[in-house]
């Protein structure tokens, strides 16, 4: 596993997206039926020829070697991952049916805990605690900068002394995805079997855009998967230094799902009544109840004002 930062902010500093500009908008035409699979082309040295069962092998001088995130083999075939990318298309844009498949019987939102540096120590600070401390209301859509009261990701001279650093964007800690995966690797009945998925416009590596092969995304969110088991959640995808989560993650017997969206600071996780049920009351969890058709846009929090215009 990758060296964690010291800080957030460092971290979050240079594993910022690389497509050379804002992304295209989420339109997707509606003539013909969606394409979820990028097709995988074989690159190779020259009088080489590659196996049949090879499709993902991309190429480096003299030899041919599949390529590693985290220390997990790349998935070649992505064909796995096609259930959730049509159930995003058939989702409501800025919801959170757009992220996860609305076919769960219950939905879960982690908020990423906020960081007040004590020394060598990072303490979490969750929302609700700043909520109260900026006398807002915390609640299932609140968003960061309503219960702040400013757009800003760092705290305003008034707020520094409650915390330092805000929660991260597209990017769910390790130590909350930890205590998350132990919670879902007891609601699967293939814990040892799981697909994580990262985004590939970090910028981290991933120079060619057709190798690996890609599972294709609404809003070019699309995942370059690693399979693992459920506690590889925990394990950094990005090479070092860089740190960054899985942004997609679910088992192999499809009984619940992770969205770490790489717009968003919170998780959100669909699965079993039961199972999240243990999600909302496990200690180190900041979880509150979701829906398929709760919003995830910036003006979802309707019960705390909206900052001014930056």
């Amino acid at each position: 596993m990758g060296r964690p930062f010291r800080r957030q902010s460092e971290r979050r500093q240079i594993a910022r997206p690389s497509y050379g500009g804002e992304r295209e908008p989420d339109s997707h035409p509606t003539p013909g039926p969606p394409t979820f699979v990028q097709s995988a082309r074989v690159q190779l040295p020259l009088r080489r020829t590659a196996p049949r069962n090879s499709p993902g092998v991309v190429r480096f001088p003299g030899t041919l070697r599949c390529m590693h995130l985290g220390g997990l083999p790349v998935e070649t075939d992505v064909s796995c991952g096609v259930w959730i990318s049509a159930a995003r298309r058939r989702g409501d844009p800025a919801t959170v049916a757009a992220l996860l498949p609305a076919t769960f019987a219950a939905y879960a939102r982690v908020f990423h805990p906020a960081v007040r540096y004590d020394g060598d120590d990072d303490i979490e600070v969750s929302w609700a605690e700043v909520a109260a401390y900026n006398g807002t209301t915390a609640h299932p859509l609140m968003q960061w900068h309503t219960i702040t009261g400013s757009w800003d990701a760092q705290p305003s001279e008034h707020q520094a002394e409650f915390w330092d650093d805000g929660p991260a964007e597209g990017h769910l800690p390790v130590a909350v995805a930890a205590r998350l995966a132990a919670v879902l690797s007891r609601h699967t009945a293939t814990p040892g079997d799981c697909i994580l998925g990262r985004w590939d416009g970090f910028g981290f590596d991933l120079p060619d855009p057709e190798q690996p092969p890609r599972l294709l995304l609404r809003g070019n969110h699309d995942v370059v998967l690693v399979r693992g088991a459920v506690t590889d959640a925990v394990r950094n995808l990005a090479p070092e230094p860089h740190e960054q989560s899985a942004n997609l993650w679910w088992p192999g017997d499809r009984a619940w799902c992770v969205v770490t969206d790489i717009d968003l600071t919170s998780t959100y996780v669909g699965g079993s009544a039961d199972c999240i049920a243990q999600v909302l009351r496990t200690p180190g969890l900041e979880a509150m109840t979701a829906a398929p058709e709760d919003s995830i846009a910036l003006t979802a929090d309707t019960r705390n004002p909206q900052p001014r215009a930056r």
